[in-house]
């Protein structure tokens, strides 16, 4: 199962190939972020985060609400997460 996992954006790594570290649950990971470029991202920013890439900007109530609904998930979220901290870019 692949999910949608928000990310709160902590640096611009590569402005120039759309790079940006972000935290999932504490996991942080490089992904690019090109599909939102023109958004101008920040730090401190949410995103919904899919294999990589940063799909959708949020805002941090929305964040904390799907957090709260993936963690209910159990282990498809611990699958996810696992994922997530095993992969790069």
């Amino acid at each position: 199962m692949c999910l949608g996992i928000p990310g709160q954006v902590v640096e611009t790594v590569d402005a120039e190939n759309y790079l940006a570290k972000v935290d999932v649950s504490g996991v942080q990971r490089t992904i690019s972020v090109r599909l939102l470029a023109d958004q101008g991202l920040a730090e401190g920013d949410w995103v919904l985060v899919h294999v990589g890439f940063a799909m959708a900007r949020i805002d941090e109530a929305e964040a904390a609400m799907t957090l709260d609904q993936l963690r209910r998930m159990g282990r498809d979220y611990d699958d996810e997460l696992e994922q997530f901290r095993s992969s790069s870019v």
